[in-house]
C-alpha cells in the first residue's frame, strides 16, 4: 500500500503543536464521521486514515519515531538494534549486515499491532456537536419597532422566536441547540438567523438608532412661525415653528427615534429637517404684494 503522509492528511505542518494536531483531528474526524456520511465509502476511508494519523502524531514517542524514520518509523527499534549490531561487528572486525525492512506500510502494520477492531473503532465513540443551521428572516422596519414573537420553520421543525425590538438589518442571532442532532451523545448544533430588514417608511434609520425625516414648510409659516403637526414613527406630535425659520433648519425630538436593541425603554432621537416650499401660480395681487415687500427689503 502507498505510504500516507500523516501531516498532509491532517492538513498541518510538521511544526504543528499538540493543540494544532488535536484541533485538526477533531475537525476532520467530524467531517468524515460515518454517522454524518452514511453509505459514503470514501468518507469512511478518510475517517480511518484520520484516526490512524492522530494515533501516531498525538503520541510524542511515536511522533518522534515517525519524524525520524518516515514511512519506516514502525521498525525504528529494529533499525536501532541493527545499528547496534553493526557497530559491534565493526568493532570486532566483522562485516555488518543490512537487511531491508519494509514490504508493508503503516496502515497494515497498525492493523497487526493493535488489531483490526481497535484500528477501525478508534474515535467512533468521540462526541461531536451537531451541524449548525443557517436561516434568513425578512421583516419590515415596522415589524421590529416593538418586541414580537414569531414562528419559523427550519428543516420541517417549527421554532417559536422572540424577536427583540431594534434588531438591525444584517444582524445575526444564535438560537442555541436548534441545529442538527449531536453525534454519539454530543450537543446539538445551533441555529443562526440573519435578519433582512426592509425599510419601506419615509424615515431613514442610522447606525445609532436615530431616525431622520423631512417636513415641508410653506413660505408664510417659515417667515411668520406657527404650529404644525409632524409624523413620528409611532404617531403624530405638534411642533412650534419659530418665525424666520431657514430652509434646511433641523429640530431634534429626543427619544422619538428607533428602539435600541436589547435596551428596554431606550430609544434614539428623531431629527426633522425643514424644507421650505415656495408658492406657485401667484395671482396678480400676490405678485404686487411681493413686489412691495421686495422694495421694502431693498430700500
Amino acid at each position: 500500500m502507498e505510504f500516507v503522509d500523516y501531516y498532509k492528511l491532517l492538513e498541518i505542518p510538521k511544526t504543528a503543536s499538540d493543540d494544532d494536531i488535536k484541533k485538526a483531528y477533531r475537525k476532520l474526524a467530524r467531517k468524515y464521521h460515518p454517522d454524518l456520511n452514511p453509505n459514503d465509502k470514501e468518507a469512511e476511508k478518510k475517517f480511518k486514515e484520520v484516526n490512524e494519523a492522530n494515533e501516531v502524531l498525538s503520541n510524542p514517542e511515536s511522533r518522534k519515531k515517525y519524524d525520524e524514520y518516515g514511512k519506516d518509523w514502525k521498525h525504528s527499534e529494529q533499525f536501532e538494534q541493527q545499528k547496534k549490531q553493526q557497530h559491534q561487528q565493526r568493532q570486532q572486525g566483522g562485516q555488518g549486515f543490512s537487511e531491508s525492512f519494509g514490504g508493508e506500510d503503516y496502515s497494515d502494520f497498525f492493523e497487526s499491532m493493535v488489531g483490526e477492531g481497535a484500528s477501525r473503532g478508534r474515535g467512533t465513540n468521540v462526541k461531536f456537536k451537531g451541524q449548525d443551521f443557517n436561516a434568513e428572516l425578512q421583516l419590515n422596519l415596522k415589524d421590529v419597532y416593538t418586541t414580537q414573537k414569531q414562528t419559523i420553520t427550519v428543516n420541517g421543525k417549527a421554532i417559536r422566536l422572540t424577536i427583540p425590538a431594534g434588531v438591525k438589518n444584517g444582524q445575526v442571532i444564535k438560537i442555541a441547540g436548534h441545529g442538527g442532532q449531536g453525534v454519539n451523545g454530543g450537543p446539538n448544533g445551533d441555529l443562526f438567523i440573519k435578519f433582512n430588514i426592509i425599510n419601506n417608511t419615509k424615515f431613514k434609520l442610522d447606525e445609532e438608532g436615530n431616525l431622520h425625516s423631512s417636513v415641508e414648510l410653506d413660505l408664510y409659516k417659515a417667515l411668520l412661525g406657527g404650529e404644525i403637526m409632524v409624523d413620528t414613527f409611532d404617531g403624530k406630535v405638534k411642533l412650534t415653528v419659530p418665525a424666520e425659520t431657514q430652509n434646511g433648519a433641523k429640530v431634534k425630538l429626543k427619544g422619538k427615534g428607533f428602539p435600541v436593541y436589547k435596551q428596554e425603554g431606550v430609544f434614539g432621537d428623531l431629527y426633522i429637517t425643514y424644507v421650505i416650499s415656495l408658492p406657485k401660480n401667484l395671482s396678480d395681487k400676490e405678485k404686487e404684494l411681493f413686489t412691495e415687500l421686495s422694495k421694502l427689503r431693498t430700500s
